[in-house]
């Protein structure tokens, strides 16, 4: 049964008149007469006797009133409730992130976000892997990777280039390389989704296959083996952000290719209905990505070459 059915029938008890209750709903009679005959439809019985002049309840509608009254008391008190809600997160944030930037990214900024919105609960999954959010009932996915299902929603929140690095004291026994050529003679720790390391030579898409003595499935063992001086790395730059700063990690600069410009990207499943959780959770995140206190970081800032020599 529907509430516009169930509205119809209260109103014609309180009115005994289809065409008054018509008139208090701006509905045609017709409408009403055919909301209130569904609606006996779907119960199986008679609501109301109805005459040429006025209508009146049968026991059975007697006895269904007071039922139809309190399913459209508790209509209005949820329809009150989502919009008092709708200025304040809360309910339960399902999200989805890669490994090692929810632990770096997300998870120092739930604290303060919890704390502003006493009544959110988050649920993040944390997967190096790309899965199915519509299926899996998630509001937001925190991507990377190029995106290639057109029917999600996809909002690009911050720049996050790919970046060649390695441990000083790995450059300082082996050199720094300095054009592509030279990772060929270096030993490069191959992530297992990605064995080809993408750049570009001005408009040219070129890849090299990571070799090295080391390989992993996971972002955070490439990162720990870069940060041990097992070889040089291709992270992206809010992977590494934090060893950079701190100098346990460096960028390796090469003359004739840019690595492969990112960006952080925020995708929900449908475009209509976006909870009010998501939005915050969406504008707090981009805020921390784009903190305009930080100081700016030519990572961010990459050029394209404008002499490209040959690879």
């Amino acid at each position: 049964m529907q509430i516009p059915e169930i509205e119809v029938f209260a109103n014609v008890a309180v009115s005994s008149s289809l065409s008054e209750a018509a008139r208090r709903l701006g509905l045609s009679a017709m409408t009403v007469s055919r909301r209130l005959a569904a609606l006996e439809k779907e119960l199986g019985v008679r609501l109301v006797h109805r005459t040429t002049r006025s209508v009146a309840l049968t026991p059975e509608g007697e006895m269904y009133l007071p039922y139809a009254k309190t399913m459209l008391e508790a209509n209005e008190a949820a329809r009150a409730t989502l919009k008092t809600s709708a200025g304040s997160a809360s309910g339960t944030l399902r999200v989805t992130a890669p490994s090692v930037f929810g632990q770096t990214v997300i998870m120092p900024l739930l604290p303060a976000l919890l704390a502003d919105h006493p009544t959110l609960k988050v649920d993040l999954t944390l997967s190096d892997s790309i899965i199915d959010i519509a299926g899996l009932g998630i509001d937001v996915a925190i991507r990377i990777a190029t995106l290639r299902d057109s029917t999600l929603v996809a909002t690009n929140l911050a720049p996050n280039p790919r970046v060649v690095c390695a441990s000083p004291a790995y450059l300082a026994q082996w050199g720094t390389p300095t054009v592509l050529e030279d990772l060929n003679h270096h030993r490069c720790i191959a992530l297992h989704g990605m064995p080809y390391w993408p750049f570009t030579n001005g408009e040219n898409a070129v890849a090299i296959r990571a070799q090295g003595a080391f390989s992993a499935n996971s972002v955070e063992a490439v990162r720990t083996a870069s940060k041990q001086g097992l070889g040089l790395a291709m992270l992206t730059y809010w992977d590494i952000r934090n060893e950079l700063a701190e100098g346990s990690l460096v960028k390796v600069n090469l003359e004739d290719v840019l690595p492969e410009q990112l960006s952080i990207t925020a995708v929900l499943p449908t475009r209509q209905h976006v909870p009010h959780r998501v939005r915050v959770f969406v504008e707090h995140l981009e805020k921390v990505l784009n903190n305009t206190h930080s100081e700016p970081d030519d990572l961010l800032r990459q050029h394209p070459i404008t002499n490209p020599g040959a690879p």
